[in-house]
């Protein structure tokens, strides 16, 4: 099926297109959510809410880029929402938590040495910390780009920017960052 098609049966609110939609976004809006959020619960929460205005809101989308980049900035517009709304201002990563767990289970179970999962958990803590204090729009760009594997003019799309103030923001949190990250690999 074309995504013509696919959009017309969204539009005409057929809830099976609909549910194919969540299928097909619903881990990647997840994970964005997360990477700005750090934390899993906040992070599905507020996917629910995304999914929420997709479907209110699919009439609106004129087609003007791609579904999943409308997707997209509305996953990140509803992130960034949420940490306003919470006035956070540093958090700290539960991914390290999560891993932990994970890491002891993989051990018991003959995997790694809870040296090395310790040491991996570490490094994913500094990096995170490190992406944190990178100003909002480097940070996003940043991530959208490297984590989240988007080319400059999707990103361009999701922050409602020029292409060349894309590149400048990842240019710039790449700099901002470089010190940290080699110093966190040289450990």
């Amino acid at each position: 099926m074309n995504d013509v098609v696919f959009l017309q049966r969204l539009k005409s609110g057929e809830r099976q297109a609909f549910n194919e939609l969540v299928m097909l976004y619903k881990n990647s809006v997840i994970n964005t959510c997360y990477r700005f959020l750090l934390n899993q619960n906040d992070a599905e929460d507020v996917s629910q809410e995304v999914f929420i205005t997709i479907f209110e809101s699919i009439n609106s989308f004129k087609g003007d880029s791609k579904l999943s980049t409308w997707i997209y900035r509305i996953a990140v517009t509803k992130s960034l929402d949420e940490i306003k709304k919470k006035n956070r201002k540093k958090r700290i990563s539960s991914l390290g938590k999560i891993l932990r767990l994970d890491d002891i289970v993989h051990w018991i179970s003959g995997g790694k040495q809870p040296d090395a999962d310790l040491e991996l958990s570490e490094k994913m803590n500094q990096i995170q910390q490190s992406l944190q204090k990178l100003p909002q729009k480097q940070r996003i760009a940043f991530t959208l780009s490297k984590v989240d594997g988007f080319d400059n003019t999707e990103i361009s799309a999701i922050l409602k920017t020029t292409t060349v103030a894309v590149e400048s923001l990842i240019y710039r949190a790449k700099k901002t960052i470089s010190n940290d990250l080699l110093i966190i690999f040289k450990k």
